[in-house]
């Protein structure tokens, strides 16, 4: 099993946290709770906030109580009133923050993807880009979405390949043929290729030998793994099944 480490540190994953957090509350309070979500349509603007501010206080579980399993339905309630929903939100980022300033650093507890960091640090990154990738939602309403930083990019594309698609049983395996496809970053040195057949996806760190070739900015291809962007607009070589096969069934599962 290849071990996905984050060149990050610990203190740019909080930042980031904090940072998207802050956006998210603010694109909210902006455009109001009604509003639809495109990237989550069957959302509001009012469920995306309930719905992270439930995943922070979750998270700080695990980080305030250095849990060794995962909490299964511990999640707060979240407040009925719209009036004080942004508020509640406020404070389970701030409790999330917090939790992970003042927690070991090298603490090693529960994290569920496999390789890389456990305990903070897998909790501070995990948290840092499923509040990206909720900020991006929120905004997404106006269509005017702040890119994140290219190293943070490409952070997140390697947690998603090397981490999430990496566990086990894998619905990727559902492929009539097998396929691969290549994602080469045009702002950084880095590519990676997929190769999905019936045992799942495998991915390698480099550029590779055949296959679709997808080109783009490392924010885009964090976007496009996480389905928050079509394939519109980007350079690709090549057929498109295998990545529209990957768009239906690579979404992201806790468990």
């Amino acid at each position: 099993m290849r071990v996905t480490l984050s060149t990050m540190e610990l203190v740019e994953h909080i930042d980031t946290l904090r940072a998207e957090g802050m956006l998210l509350a603010d694109s909210a309070e902006a455009t109001g709770l009604d509003a639809q979500v495109p990237s989550c349509p069957e959302w509001t603007v009012r469920d995306l906030v309930r719905h992270l501010g439930e995943v922070h206080r979750w998270a700080a579980s695990h980080v305030i109580d250095a849990r060794e399993t995962m909490s299964v339905g511990n999640f707060a309630t979240y407040p009925e009133d719209d009036a004080q929903l942004l508020d509640w939100f406020r404070e389970g980022h701030a409790e999330l923050l917090q939790a992970l300033e003042v927690a070991d650093p090298e603490g090693a507890f529960y994290g569920f993807l496999p390789g890389g960091a456990k305990g903070t640090r897998f909790w501070a990154r995990r948290q840092a880009h499923e509040t990206t990738i909720h900020r991006v939602d929120a905004q997404n309403v106006t269509g005017l979405v702040s890119p994140s930083t290219t190293e943070f990019a490409v952070d997140g594309i390697d947690e998603m390949l090397h981490g999430f698609l990496a566990r086990r049983p894998s619905r990727l395996t559902s492929a009539a043929d097998p396929y691969t496809f290549v994602l080469v970053c045009t702002d950084d040195p880095q590519a990676w290729q997929v190769a999905v057949n019936g045992d799942g996806p495998t991915t390698t760190d480099d550029s590779g030998e055949g296959g679709t070739r997808v080109y783009g900015t490392a924010f885009d291809l964090y976007l496009l793994l996480w389905n928050r962007r079509p394939l519109a607009g980007l350079e690709v070589q090549g057929p498109t099944e295998g990545l529209e096969h990957y768009r239906a069934h690579a979404y992201v599962r806790w468990t």
